[in-house]
């Protein structure tokens, strides 16, 4: 897809991978609808980007009012040609010390809300010429891992409904895309984690190449993009040979585990 002058709408555009994929949207001529709950930082990041290209809105992927906010924002917006889904929540804990309330807020903004948000875009996104839907999801959304059970959930239900997605709409103008980085350097990520993936030697993206990458799959309609090797890998041998990743996994379980404890 050419994206000069395609209306895009972002989510989790205050967040790391976010924050790099409004430069590099910006820089490839697309125009920006930058959605999320914390309207005033949206607006002072519109301020400073000082773009007539860039629009900002109201949308909370978590709240119950999410589908009346994204009718009026496709109301406000029925240009729209891109829904860039990269909002997103990380729980780092053990999977009996997650309550209720992290549960649901993790699985409410991953996915929950943004199915809601697709849906209710989706007649604007078929009304387009040419238009796509592209979910940022995780290599964890193939990898079930130790410490993050929950957000593995919300990322294997992303990739599942993206996959149901692209197959339902095949026909139709709109292009479905999926994108799994593995673990990237944001704010996302806490101290704690930073310091496991360190003392593991797993490899930490920067979000300019992250957000990079999701471009280049953008242009050229790639249907899934898988960030990072080995973790490519592996996201291949767990379908295969599941077993094979859980002998691996093992060996990292102590580490993972002394760093859940200090949770």
């Amino acid at each position: 897809m050419q994206l000069r002058d395609r209306k895009i709408l972002l989510t989790g555009a205050t967040g790391g991978i976010g924050k790099a994929l409004v430069n590099v949207l910006l820089d490839a001529g697309a125009r920006l609808v930058l959605a999320g709950r914390d309207l005033p930082a949206l607006q002072k990041m519109a301020i400073l980007l000082g773009q007539d290209r860039v629009n900002v809105a109201l949308l909370d992927l978590g709240s119950e009012q999410v589908t009346q906010q994204a009718a009026a924002l496709g109301q406000l917006h029925p240009d729209i040609d891109v829904v860039l889904n990269c909002a997103g929540r990380n729980l780092f804990a053990a999977c009996d010390k997650t309550d209720a309330v992290q549960a649901a807020a993790i699985l409410d903004v991953n996915l929950k809300g943004t199915i809601l948000l697709t849906q209710a875009l989706l007649p604007v996104l078929l009304g387009r010429p040419q238009a796509m839907i592209v979910n940022v999801g995780s290599t964890f959304g193939s990898i079930g891992y130790p410490g993050f059970a929950v957000y593995c959930a919300s990322k294997f239900g992303l990739r599942g409904y993206t996959e149901a997605l692209r197959r339902e709409l095949v026909n139709s103008s709109v292009k479905v895309v999926y994108i799994a980085p593995r673990a990237t350097a944001t704010d996302m990520n806490e101290a704690t984690v930073v310091a496991m993936n360190n003392e593991l030697g797993n490899r930490m993206d920067e979000p300019s190449a992250v957000a990079a990458s999701v471009v280049r799959a953008m242009q050229r309609e790639r249907p899934r993009l898988f960030i990072g090797w080995p973790e490519k890998l592996f996201v291949v041998l767990n379908g295969v040979v599941t077993g094979m990743v859980d002998k691996a996994l093992r060996k990292q379980l102590p580490v993972i585990q002394r760093f859940l404890s200090n949770e």
